[in-house]
């Protein structure tokens, strides 16, 4: 029976992948689940950005956490600091992290509290608008962050 080593530095690269799924993978469906609840049950829309703080506290926060020790260890066992694959998901990862907290978990709150007064006026919808703006600008960054970080571009 052959024997698999396994290094350590692997093990923790698999665990800042699932870090990055984690927490950046749910925010892809967001816009698919808003739109399909607005138009079949509007009532549920105070329930759903509610659900959007929960999974900001309780998962993308810490599993963004993770992703950024984990890099951060990675680049410093193989000194890679100095590299763009590096330097921009680096970035990047700091900005939507500071879009959680700044941006995203107020917004959401008050997107709950705007649906409970319906979803037809126009200061849920201005809301919705200025989420949906900077939610696709958060997702793009984390697509163009993985794209750095699987091509190791500049590299």
């Amino acid at each position: 029976m052959p024997v698999v080593a396994i290094l350590f530095y692997d093990v923790i690269v698999a665990v800042h992948v699932m870090a990055i799924i984690l927490a950046f993978g749910v925010t892809f469906a967001y816009p698919l689940l808003e739109v399909f609840l607005v138009r079949n049950a509007p009532e549920s829309m105070p329930a759903f950005h509610r659900a959007q703080v929960l999974v900001s506290r309780a998962l993308i926060t810490p599993a963004a956490a993770v992703a950024l020790l984990a890099g951060i260890y990675l680049a410093s066992d193989r000194d890679y600091f100095s590299e763009l694959w590096v330097q921009v998901p680096f970035a990047i990862l700091i900005i939507v992290m500071g879009l959680t907290g700044a941006f995203f978990i107020p917004t959401e709150k008050r997107l709950a509290e705007a649906a409970e007064r319906g979803v037809d006026g126009e200061p849920y919808q201005a809301l919705v608008r200025r989420h949906a703006m900077v939610g696709a600008t958060a997702s793009g960054l984390v697509l163009v962050a993985v794209f750095f970080m699987v091509t190791k571009l500049g590299g």
